[in-house]
């Protein structure tokens, strides 16, 4: 593979030291990451009644912060650091066969921790951002029609200020390429390719030897 391309489009790789594509500098306003740590956490218990449903999967949305439970403050003697406490709630859903859903959440996380918030001016907001994987550790239904499941919880704690940053850059981005139109799959084009089935079973002398065995 090329080291580089002469058209940096999109997923393209290149080598800094021979790009052949004009750049220059521009500003951008971002959300820098200041910060980050990870948690995790597991449930062995969760249960939820579904009653005489089957199950089919339990789908699990993003955490968030529970509102009003964020609290920054500061730390004697350790200048530039905050204390941050929050509670941590990841909302799930049970997918039943017939494509109903049973809703709830997982018990909250409540956490307290410390991390890197550099002083700034009054008016420079830092964000404390939360992004989860929650999966599925063992599952079973009961007679009683009570789902129990334990769930494993990834968590990265991010700060996170928007600021103005100088990078190199491309300029704009390329013509996208056209979009797949969807059409449905005709079951009929495969078959007509099909071979014609043999009508007939085979004689003692068309069957190979080792299948009479």
């Amino acid at each position: 593979m090329d080291n580089f391309v002469n058209d940096p489009s999109q997923g393209k790789m290149f080598n800094t030291d021979n790009i052949n594509y004009p750049m220059k500098t521009e500003c951008i306003i971002v959300d820098k990451v200041y910060a980050h740590c990870q948690i995790r956490e597991c449930f062995a218990d969760v249960r939820v009644n579904v009653g005489d449903k089957k199950v089919e999967k339990i789908r699990y949305k993003e955490g968030f912060i529970v509102p009003g439970s964020l609290c920054v403050s500061d730390l004697p003697n350790r200048r530039h650091f905050k204390r941050v406490r929050f509670t941590l709630r990841i909302p799930y859903e049970v997918i039943t066969k017939c494509n109903e859903t049973v809703s709830g959440v997982l018990p909250d996380i409540k956490k307290d921790i410390v991390l890197f918030m550099p002083e700034s001016r009054d008016e420079f907001e830092f964000k404390i951002v939360v992004e989860t994987s929650t999966k599925t550790l063992r599952q079973e239904l009961s007679c009683d029609g009570v789902l129990t499941f334990a769930a494993g919880v990834f968590a990265i704690i991010k700060v996170v200020g928007k600021v103005q940053l100088l990078i190199p850059a491309f300029g704009f981005c390329p013509e996208p390429p056209e979009c797949e139109e969807f059409t449905k799959e005709d079951i009929c084009i495969d078959f007509e390719d099909d071979c014609f089935p043999e009508f007939f079973p085979q004689q003692w002398e068309d069957i190979p030897c080792d299948e009479l065995r």
